[in-house]
């Protein structure tokens, strides 16, 4: 059956019109583009990595030359969330180029005339949303962060317009705050090494991670690691409010003082319990010897100072490699925190013949008592 040809008056739909796509590349960007390396201006933010940990993005001016610092060098170092920068929306972090605003109007003006008072200024921020790690299923993720980074910090810093840096760390080791790996970076990048070469007096730190407790006009702090990186490095210690508001210091006093328990040491063999005073001795040909105390308490020193020259033989998990399958580096708190939840001090009752307490005793040398003396993990998560 034919159909019948339409009439001949019937509308016809025109033909489609063809839509001009609009560029959004402008003709300076296209002509940068094509234009050779030697005659392309210096990016002003140069980006590097260090150990595939830390970022490392230093911002400089072109055409002006490099500030005059005469020796020792004064260092005005911040972190950046809630204390240079606030989010300007309802969420708790900054992450783009345009979310995030001054923590107080007064910090870029701060800034620049510490930059003129001579003053290398630096930001020195943990920043755990981040990895580096080669890990297939957060890649997307991860290369997201770090890109919001990259452009939030390009934002910040052409506001400012002139030359610093900003150290950031994205994992769990010698860079992360309150530790001084991003410190000691920064010491090598600007050649202050050598002793003296800081203003220790004049050099200081501003952080929001002071440790202190909720008030009607502020959060409790997450965490101790920017008063903690402060002391560790020797330096003056801020909060944003003391610094850029003027606002009287709050006191605070550290709940643990690692360099208390440097100077009250007891004898490395040990004291028993109540009714033994004597030193560790070995009491049989066959005798069993059971540590009982945190990881990192010692009980791997006290065998290799004490039960190995009387001839023990040592059996734990690390040998049985019955733990750490996935091969940490470093515990995470929870391993901390459970032995302390589940922690009962062993009694006689429970067949043992004699309980000794091992008390802590420091053995090394003074730089090596510096390093025990410092901050490692902060009160609070970071």
């Amino acid at each position: 059956m034919k159909r019948s040809a339409p009439p001949t008056n019937a509308s016809i739909s025109p033909p489609p019109v063809k839509r001009k796509v609009e560029s959004t590349t402008t003709n300076k960007a296209v002509a940068s583009f094509f234009k050779p390396t030697s005659q392309k201006e210096p990016e002003k933010l140069i980006w590097r990595t260090v150990n595939n940990s830390l970022i490392v993005g230093r911002y400089n001016v072109p055409n002006v030359p490099p500030q005059t610092r005469t020796l020792p060098v004064k260092v005005a170092a911040f972190d950046l969330d809630d204390t240079i920068i606030v989010p300007n929306t309802g969420s708790k972090w900054a992450r783009s180029a345009t979310s995030w605003k001054w923590w107080d109007s007064s910090v870029p003006g701060r800034l620049k005339q510490l930059y003129e008072d001579g003053y290398l200024v630096v930001v020195i921020s943990n920043q755990g949303n981040i990895s580096l790690k080669d890990n297939s299923k957060s890649l997307q993720r991860d290369t997201a962060s770090l890109n919001n980074l990259k452009q939030q910090i390009g934002s910040i810093f052409r506001q400012l317009d002139f030359p610093l840096t900003i150290y950031a760390a994205t994992d769990q080791d010698r860079y992360r705050k309150p530790r001084v790996g991003m410190w000691q970076e920064l010491l090598e990048d600007y050649e202050l090494l050598a002793e003296g070469a800081v203003d220790m007096a004049s050099s200081f730190y501003v952080g929001d991670a002071a440790g202190r407790e909720k008030t009607d006009k502020r959060r409790k702090d997450h965490a101790t690691s920017d008063r903690d990186l402060a002391a560790n490095i020797g330096i003056k210690f801020w909060t944003p409010e003391e610094f850029f508001r003027n606002e009287s210091t709050e006191e605070y006093e550290h709940v643990f003082e690692p360099a208390k328990f440097l100077d009250d040491a007891s004898s490395a063999n040990g004291t028993k319990k109540d009714f033994v005073t004597s030193p560790f001795t070995k009491q049989g040909t066959q005798e069993l010897v059971i540590f009982c105390g945190s990881p990192g308490a010692g009980k791997s020193t006290f065998y290799w100072d004490v039960l190995q020259p009387l001839g023990f033989e040592r059996v734990n998990q690390d040998i049985l490699k019955t733990m750490n399958p996935e091969k940490r580096d470093m515990l995470p708190g929870i391993a901390f925190k459970s032995f302390v939840q589940r922690f009962q001090e062993p009694t006689l009752k429970e067949g043992f013949e004699e309980i000794y307490e091992v008390d802590f005793e420091f053995k090394g040398s003074e730089e090596q008592k510096k390093v025990w003396s410092r901050y490692w993990v902060s009160k609070y998560s970071t």
